[in-house]
């Protein structure tokens, strides 16, 4: 009997490369000895929903699009109830999660790894609020920027990649606003006035490397958290946004640690963004780690 894959893509992802790829792509799966059963999405919430509903004889899911693609896909294996592993074939604007685990940029190799790589058993969070709880793959985030990634036009991310995150959010500079948060872990209880915060677990951001700390492992059970202090003036800006890059952790200006849960109460709605996706408007959140919630196809597993 052969083996059953459930293979979901966004067209529209990054330039619409999988237009070009996927008989090839399909063909990749045949040959690996795979019945494919493909599910294109139109709109938001596609692919969660046929994950979700997928029946429980696949072996396999692969999905290809951006991170808020592979976020769906999670979520919608959460809402089944069963564990299917997944492959991840990026086609995305920035793609930090692929770039994270070391999947081929390429879609052909990429799909070459779904297929035939192993299973590596990787962090994800679970995300509660007042009204429900989600799922985020790699980063939930409020403040400076959290909102660019849905306001900022498709085509627009398609023509300038990650760049359009930053295009946009420095339009915002002159506005910047901060909020006054409450934040929770462990036996440690802190309250500033943050213009960003933002917990993860990536080695990049933004298709910036290494800004979410050093020696980031996906499946220890806990995120990086980085909050960042209101600055007083352009300069102290500067310093913190020059701090990240450098990936110098300035801690007069911003709050590092590694938590596996985290609360954060604000005294006014804050919008979240998860894995570039909005995520709502909430006034108090918790935030998990649900250790090695999912299993993604890679090549090597991330090195220890």
């Amino acid at each position: 009997m052969r083996k059953k894959l459930f293979f979901v893509y966004n067209p529209k992802a990054g330039k619409a490369l999988i237009k070009n790829k996927l008989a090839d792509i399909l063909d990749i799966f045949a040959r690996a000895g795979y019945e494919t059963t493909v599910a294109p999405t139109q709109k938001h919430g596609d692919a969660a929903a046929a994950v979700a509903q997928r029946r429980s004889d696949y072996d396999l899911v692969v999905c290809s699009g951006g991170d808020g693609t592979l976020d769906e896909v999670v979520t919608g294996m959460i809402q089944s109830g069963f564990n299917t592993p997944i492959g991840y074939i990026p086609a995305g604007s920035t793609n930090d999660f692929g770039g994270s685990l070391s999947l081929p940029k390429n879609m052909l190799r990429a799909a070459e790894v779904a297929v035939t790589g192993n299973n590596f058993p990787c962090d994800i969070g679970s995300f509660a609020h007042e009204e429900a709880s989600d799922i985020f793959v790699y980063i939930a985030a409020f403040g400076l920027f959290t909102d660019v990634s849905y306001e900022t036009a498709q085509d627009v991310k398609n023509v300038l990649g990650h760049m359009a995150y930053l295009l946009e959010g420095m339009k915002r500079l002159s506005s910047i606003r901060s909020f006054r948060v409450k934040a929770s872990w462990e036996n440690t209880e802190v309250e500033d006035d943050f213009i960003f915060g933002m917990i993860t677990n990536s080695t990049s951001v933004g298709g910036f490397k290494n800004i979410t700390g050093k020696n980031v492992k996906m499946d220890d059970g806990v995120f990086e958290v980085t909050l960042i202090k209101n600055p007083k003036n352009p300069v102290e800006l500067n310093n913190i946004m020059m701090s990240l890059l450098n990936r110098d952790m300035d801690t007069n200006a911003m709050y590092y640690f590694r938590t596996a849960e985290l609360t954060l109460e604000s005294g006014e709605p804050m919008a979240w963004t998860l894995d570039g996706e909005n995520g709502g408007t909430h006034t108090k959140v918790t935030i998990k780690n649900v250790c090695k919630g999912i299993d993604i196809r890679v090549k090597n597993p991330p090195s220890k």
